[in-house]
């Protein structure tokens, strides 16, 4: 009996022993993980914070830029550096010294001599020490630079005083003192100090940690090459440190040190309760290890051997991989607490890293992930467009849905977002109702067409619950480089954008900076166009086409017109250009065609019955869905197809071919009558004309208008008719301005004329009146 309990009691040490060892390496494994987790933390802490640190040192050397540039500008500073009048140049260096903060105010002559100094350790008359230093920087094309200036760092920028030619340089200073090193600590949340060397020797140290550290602090930023990180430990505080050279003057061997340092201590506390779990499970595995001591013998090797690996893969960075052990005791509950751990691990990592770059609500990136890939672009110098989206009637939305419906509307916001955009164009959501869109590649003309398109495409009614909901997007515009060459620079020259197009009719703004009127001119009309119809703004004018033979008039053709509440009458030649290029000219064909067909019906019920001309672009051939919208209208209106003439050009047939027949076959089907305009200033010839289903040729005015016998036009033209004759086509002629040009038509029996001999377009009640007329005297048919 003695025996047998010392074995067991031999068996129960040893199991203790083995699953303290499975628990010991266990825990290691999670603390190398952790310590590892907080280490690539630290590090992409570090990598932030030294952008935030290199960003906010540009900022201030671009505002201390500014101010020295306003103060070289200035006149009367200018004219007392002119006039060497040292007392006001003095005043003058003092009164904008003290406005901007700046703690270093010299006036250098063009040789370098100093003729006024705010600091006594450089006084007037000697040689600046930096004068090299600064002009290196203008041949890089950079605008500060650092100096270990009286022992501690300063930045330096400067301006060249011109009367009109150069006669003096101004430089501006400001201390790198410990405000600013707070303020850095603010915003970063890194440890920083500065360090100027001087021949080798350290000057005064500036940091935000406590001055019993300066000494280790030193002998690192002494020790320690730029841009390499390292941990570090200054009294048994552990930080993981980067040396950054902000500044080396080489003729006087000068330079000035940053140290960013990020704390591991503190980071480490968070995984303390994770450490007291595990401490728990351990004290529950050895409790139940004493019981079964026999029974437990037989099967403790393998859960051991699981368990180690399980470890190892934890401490490798594996959390996808689960241990497997299907036991209901100690060894069990260690194994589901391991799992337990691991994908806890797994998905706070996840988590975090997710929650850091993208919205919750959305998916869609945030701030930070939009602001890095505009930075990204604009280092890579490629043209880039920052599109700011709000949407104004937000609260009424909310009030009327309520918060569970906003976020549903949020959602479908974000996908209808992506739709306009190519792939690796961003959509990004900054607050409840604002985006930014950014888009690669693209200039101002095509931001504003990627903007027309969403606001289009927002206007479009979304069902929420029982509501159809519409929003009304105000859109900013800024692109790089034309409206700036800093994200924050651009994000804020679109929210401005977007607080301006509040004010205006078409929601939608382009940063204005420098832009010419003809392109303020060009972004009203692109803006306006889609709602042009909707305000009454288009109407239609009808320009009469004589049948050549009998002397009648029968056809007429319907011109677009646009009436601008700004801009006043817009010719058709500079709208329809816009139109074709932002996709607006199948809305503005639409209402042709739909307006020419209600004029027809009217026309028909006083008994005026004539045939009209509408003219179809390449994008409407290319759509698809014309020949029924077409057919709907005719229904509606009650007019024969026959009363009808669409005409296309060479060229919209030419861009896709096959789509383009197969739309123009089916209108013919319908009764409608096809006409070739502007022939003879495209690609495709008269043998071309067989396969598209047309009756009709169109001469462009360019061989019409100045038609005489002896010239070159008139071979060209006599020759069309009597092609196009052969092939059982009619002719027009437009541009017909002169009588001997008429004639000459009448004599090659060309069919039909169009042109200011017979009458300019007229809108329709007074197209009414010239039929009537020229029905009671025919000779007023031309004049």
């Amino acid at each position: 009996m003695k025996l047998r309990t010392s074995f067991q009691a031999r068996i129960a040490g040893v199991l203790i022993m083995l699953l303290l060892i499975v628990v010991v390496a266990v825990f290691l494994a999670v603390k190398a993980a952790t310590q590892d987790a907080v280490r690539q933390q630290a590090q992409a802490q570090l990598e932030v914070g030294t952008r935030v640190f290199e960003g906010l040192l540009e900022m201030r050397g671009k505002r201390l830029r500014d101010a020295v540039q306003l103060l070289a500008a200035d006149f009367g500073f200018r004219d007392a550096v002119a006039s060497a009048d040292s007392a006001t140049i003095r005043s003058v260096l003092l009164n904008h010294g003290a406005r901007i903060n700046a703690t270093d105010m010299f006036l250098l002559g063009m040789d370098g001599t100093v003729l006024a100094s705010t600091v006594a350790q450089i006084p007037e008359g000697t040689p600046f020490p930096y004068i090299q230093a600064l002009r290196d920087l203008k041949g890089k094309n950079q605008s500060m630079l650092i100096v270990p200036l009286q022992g501690q760092p300063h930045l330096l920028v400067d301006s060249t005083v011109m009367a009109p030619l150069p006669i003096a340089r101004v430089v501006m200073g400001f201390s790198m003192d410990n405000d600013l090193a707070q303020e850095l600590r603010s915003l970063s949340g890194l440890q920083v100090s500065f360090l100027s060397v001087v021949h080798r020797l350290p000057g005064q140290i500036i940091s935000t940690q406590p001055e019993a550290l300066f000494e280790s602090l030193r002998g690192v930023m002494m020790s320690t090459s730029s841009d390499h990180m390292q941990m570090t430990e200054h009294q048994s505080l552990s930080f993981l440190s980067k040396t950054l050279r902000l500044g080396s003057i080489s003729d006087i061997d000068g330079e000035v040190v940053a140290l960013l340092q990020s704390p591991l201590d503190q980071a480490m506390q968070a995984f303390a309760p994770l450490d007291e779990k595990l401490f728990w499970i351990t004290l529950v595995a050895l409790a139940g290890s004493l019981i079964g001591t026999l029974l437990l013998a037989r099967s403790v090797s393998l859960p051991v051997r699981e368990l180690a690996q399980a470890a190892q893969r934890i401490g490798d960075g594996d959390y996808s991989t689960p241990v497997v052990l299907a036991r209901s005791d100690e060894l069990g509950l260690l194994a589901g607490a391991i799992n337990s751990m691991q994908s806890g691990i797994a998905e706070r990592e996840q988590q975090l890293a997710h929650n850091a770059l993208h919205d919750g609500l959305t998916g869609l990136p945030n701030r930070a992930l939009v602001m890095e890939r505009l930075g990204s672009a604009i280092a890579a110098k490629r043209a880039v467009a920052l599109l700011y989206l709000g949407i104004d009637n937000f609260r009424a939305i909310n009030d009327s849905i309520g918060p569970e419906g906003v976020e549903q509307l949020l959602q479908i916001v974000g996908e209808q977002l992506l739709l306009p955009l190519r792939p690796g164009d961003t959509v990004a959501r900054l607050s409840g109702n604002e985006f930014l869109l950014l888009v690669h590649n693209a200039g101002t003309d095509a931001a504003v067409a990627v903007a027309d398109r969403l606001q289009r495409l927002l206007l479009k009614p979304q069902r929420i619950g029982e509501h159809d909901i519409a929003m009304d997007a105000c859109i900013g515009i800024a692109v790089y480089p034309a409206n700036g060459d800093s994200a924050s620079e651009l994000l804020q020259r679109a929210s401005i954008a977007r607080q301006d197009a509040v004010q205006m009719p078409g929601r939608l703004q382009v940063y204005e900076d420098g832009r010419d009127l003809a392109h303020q001119r060009q972004i009203s009309l692109i803006r306006d166009l889609r709602h042009a119809a909707r305000n009454g703004e288009l109407i239609l004018h009808y320009q009469p086409k004589l049948d050549i033979r009998n002397g009648g008039v029968r056809q007429a053709e319907a011109l677009l017109r646009w009436q601008h509440p700004q801009f006043g009458n817009v010719s058709p030649a500079e709208f329809i250009v816009l139109a074709e290029r932002t996709g607006s000219i199948q809305i503005l064909t639409n209402w042709v065609i739909e307006e020419s067909m209600r004029q027809l019906a009217e026309w028909a019920r006083r008994g005026l019955h004539v045939q009209l001309s509408v003219n179809i672009s390449a994008d409407d051939l290319l759509g698809g869905d014309l020949p029924d919208r077409v057919a709907d209208l005719l229904k509606l209106y009650r007019v024969p197809a026959e009363q009808l003439i669409f005409e296309i050009t060479e060229s919209a047939v030419m861009r896709e071919p096959e789509q383009s027949l197969n739309v123009l076959n089916r209108l013919r089907e319908c009764g409608i009558s096809l006409s070739v305009d502007d022939f003879g200033t495209g690609y495709s010839s008269l043998a071309h004309l067989k396969r598209l289903p047309v009756q009709e040729l169109k001469i462009d005015q360019s061989f019409v208008r100045n038609l005489d016998e002896t010239s070159e036009d008139a071979v060209i033209v006599r020759s069309t008719i009597e092609m196009s004759h052969n092939l059982g086509l009619k002719v027009v002629a437009e541009g017909v301005e002169y009588e001997h040009s008429l004639r000459l038509l009448e004599r090659w029996h060309c069919d039909t004329a169009q042109g200011y001999l017979i009458s300019r377009p007229l809108n329709a009640v007074a197209f009414e009146a010239w039929i009537a007329k020229s029905h009671t005297s025919p000779s007023l048919m031309v004049h």
